[in-house]
């Protein structure tokens, strides 16, 4: 269903998107392919801009292939996720005894990336004190073990990425301009989802044959359906197109999706809402304040033997995944969306390897 994805180009001007995982024709990805050709052979520090979800990471990663590096390892860590007072050890490792706890020595992030890519995600959440000690570690390029006295060499490129404002983090005193001026050496910004056109159905169609390689059968999408979809606001960009494909190929495998399958987020924010509004139906779904039971497919049962117990959980997965969207990631909303208590909720959520944005 998906043709012509990417130019074939491997020269150094332009990347082949599809070998990047960048799917899609629009310009904005065109000109972000361009950019990466360009400062892929090299050893630059690059620092990825865009919205939660535009793939960052993945850009990183394909930077990481088209490196001199790439026989080296890609080591990624998320600076958000990790606590304050641990990030020093993370990064740069730690001594025997160095601390409470700390019983054997520990290789950071930097000697296990030696010689490759080193990615910090979330760079703009890491604390004052710690940016100083990557500032010194980018101009001079050695660190230390916490709790040792020997300075040691690091060869890595660094990639990293945020999709906080850096210089409005600077002005509040969260992010140090000189941090800031050694990471933009190569900005490289994503565009979010909502301006790149009808890339989002190239994105539904390959994310399609992903869920069909997995044995879930293809879906259709109604007319009005594609016109809500082309016209959606996308604030979670592809990972919340691609959680909506997933849900679909659960409810509607084989079927066609209707304006009643869409989250009543979805509906609700689109700006293609005159024909939904004309529907007494999704009127009275959207003024009934007791809680509308969700429009189930007449036929549930896929083609075939299946897995029951499978099927349950991709289904389960599948609803906290858009509960988190729809609630911006905040996991004590997400449970009282679902109706269960937050203990429930995380377990359900560490249960299923989701990792939410925030606490």
């Amino acid at each position: 269903m998906v043709t012509e994805l990417a130019a074939t180009s491997h020269d150094r001007r332009s990347l082949d998107r599809a070998d990047c995982g960048l799917i899609g024709r629009s310009p904005a990805l065109r000109q972000i392919t361009q950019l990466l050709g360009k400062v892929a052979g090299t050893d630059s520090t690059v620092l990825i801009l865009g919205e939660s979800g535009t793939g960052k990471e993945l850009v990183a990663k394909c930077l990481h292939r088209h490196s001199p590096r790439h026989q080296g390892p890609f080591v990624a860590v998320n600076c958000g996720a990790i606590p304050a007072e641990l990030m020093e050890s993370e990064l740069f490792g730690h001594e025997k005894g160095a601390f409470t706890g700390a019983l054997v020595t520990r290789k950071g992030r930097f000697e296990l990336a030696e010689g490759g890519t080193l990615f910090l995600d979330e760079v703009a959440e890491m604390a004052p004190p710690m940016q100083v000690k990557l500032l010194r570690v980018l101009q001079e390029r050695q660190f230390e073990r916490v709790g040792g006295a020997k300075p040691m060499e690091t060869n890595v490129r660094v990639i990293a990425a945020t999709h906080r404002n850096l210089e409005e983090r600077i002005a509040e005193k969260l992010f140090r301009e000189d941090l800031y001026y050694r990471l933009n050496v190569f900005p490289v910004e994503l565009p979010p989802l909502r301006e790149r056109g009808d890339d989002v159905f190239l994105l539904l169609d390959y994310f399609c044959h992903q869920r069909a390689a997995q044995g879930f059968a293809p879906f259709r999408l109604a007319e009005d359906v594609r016109s809500v979809l082309r016209n959606y606001s996308w604030p979670g960009n592809v990972r919340e197109l691609q959680n909506l494909v997933e849900r679909f190929s659960i409810l509607r495998a084989g079927e066609e999706v209707q304006l009643m399958d869409l989250p009543r987020n979805m509906l609700s924010k689109t700006q293609a809402c005159d024909e939904v509004e004309e529907s007494m139906a999704l009127r009275s779904l959207w003024q009934d304040e007791k809680p509308a039971a969700t429009p189930m497919p007449e036929r549930l049962l896929p083609d075939g033997p299946f897995d029951l117990k499978h099927y349950l959980e991709e289904l389960e997965r599948s609803f906290l995944l858009e509960a988190l969207e729809v609630c911006d990631h905040v996991v004590t909303r997400a449970a009282d969306r679902l109706g269960l208590r937050r203990t429930t909720l995380v377990e359900k959520l560490r249960k299923y390897g989701i990792q939410p944005e925030r606490d």
